[in-house]
């Protein structure tokens, strides 16, 4: 019996199925289930909710949620030798567990969430985790169909969705989280505590989406955060010109000096700098 169901250890769940982690799908197994629950309960109160879990593997997250009282858990997993264990989970826990066997980049939950919003809880494929964040973060219209994201990421890439101006993390992935949810790194989770042993720390992260993000085009932020970021040792007298405007009046929407670096502007400033760009775009647009 485990510490928080009577279904068996996942060590004993994993030799039954010979559900060996996979190094081509970015399986490290979780199996701890106290730290599932930590996990878990970073979410917040589960009684009502209905959570969208990514890459379940053996199924210790998901018992975790079920066991904390989670009204629907929809568990996504890519790996079919998976399904056995999520069957057994299943039966524990009747009504309350729907898996989705398919690739969680080509998953949209949206038909099975009718007017719910769900809570998106996951210990992410190292492979995928970061595309999968970005595809969440731009999801149009905005606020998107969930109301928070629980997620454990390699400790760097944690660090790069946390990181605002001044920070050595700070990129374009802080600027697109920060502009769109409020971010915060719960917790670390040691190496030890996989199966396989990663060669890094882990980190739980928690983005709760912003209702009003300050208004600019998404695609223009990208574009302008890609463009600053992408030569991030150089001013940005220099590194926007590639966007095909005049850099100085970017960086003066903004209130900085174009010799400034961007590691330096705020996510307010690149918010400006976006809305100037595509104020330009239109200027030219309207010209032709």
């Amino acid at each position: 019996m485990s510490a928080i169901d009577d279904l068996p250890p996942l060590r004993e769940v994993i030799r039954q199925h010979a559900l060996s982690a996979r190094k081509s799908l970015g399986q490290n197994f979780l199996l701890d289930l106290n730290l599932t629950a930590r996990i878990a309960r970073a979410a917040g109160p589960l009684e009502d909710a209905t959570v969208i879990e990514i890459g379940p593997g053996p199924g210790g997250l998901t018992r975790a949620l079920l066991a904390l009282g989670a009204r629907r858990v929809i568990a996504v997993e890519r790996d079919p030798r998976a399904l056995g264990p999520l069957d057994q989970i299943s039966r524990r826990y009747p009504g309350r567990l729907e898996v989705i066997c398919a690739d969680a980049q080509h998953f949209d939950p949206r038909p099975l969430l009718g007017n719910v919003k769900a809570k998106i809880v996951a210990n992410l494929p190292y492979n995928i985790g970061t595309a999968l964040l970005i595809d969440w973060l731009s999801i149009e219209p905005w606020p998107p169909w969930y109301d928070m994201m629980v997620l454990m990421f390699q400790r760097e890439v944690a660090d790069r969705i946390v990181a605002r101006e001044n920070a050595e993390a700070y990129g374009r992935l802080g600027v697109l989280a920060n502009w769109r949810a409020e971010t915060k790194i719960l917790f670390d989770i040691s190496p030890a505590a996989f199966v396989p042993q990663p060669k890094v720390t882990s980190s739980v992260v928690r983005l709760v989406p912003r209702d009003a993000p300050e208004p600019c085009d998404r695609r223009a932020l990208e574009q302008v955060a890609a463009a600053a970021f992408g030569q991030r040792r150089k001013m940005l007298r220099q590194s926007l010109k590639s966007l095909g405007v005049d850099p100085e009046r970017l960086a003066a929407a903004a209130n900085v000096d174009v010799t400034r670096r961007a590691e330096t502007v705020p996510i307010a400033g690149f918010v400006a700098m976006a809305r100037e760009l595509i104020d330009i775009r239109n200027e030219k647009t309207n010209t032709v």
